[in-house]
């Protein structure tokens, strides 16, 4: 692998990462039009190091945020008063925004009348 693809598989790394489908089929189309094997065990020791460092890098940007938040959790575990503060709520909204909706599951419509069964609306498709 040349200077020059290292630098241009990081740019669709970089790119890639926070959109809502997989960075590393970014990295593997990328890789195939480069004209790289993509099955090599090299490129995919790359492919993982950079998808390493694009994580370590949001953990260091966000480093404050995520130490506020768990901090919230801890101290809320003891303290009602921290339960009813923004920084328990939002910890626990991240949490739950972790969570596949697979596992979870949606509400389910018992008729074509009933409402939505999380904002009551009775438009609910």
């Amino acid at each position: 692998m040349t200077l020059f693809e290292a630098i241009i598989l990081g740019i669709v790394e970089g790119l890639t990462e926070f959109l809502p489908v997989s960075s590393t089929g970014h990295l593997t189309i990328t890789e195939g039009l480069l004209g790289l094997d993509v099955d090599s065990d090299a490129i995919t020791a790359f492919t993982a190091v950079i998808q390493t460092g694009a994580i370590v890098a949001v953990l260091v940007y966000f480093r404050t945020d995520i130490l506020r938040l768990l901090s919230a959790v801890v101290q809320g575990v003891r303290s009602p008063a921290v339960r009813r503060g923004p920084d328990w709520r939002e910890a626990w909204l991240v949490a739950a925004g972790s969570i596949p909706i697979g596992i979870v599951g949606l509400p389910r419509r018992t008729s074509s009348r009933a409402p939505c069964g999380v904002c009551g609306s009775s438009a609910w498709p």
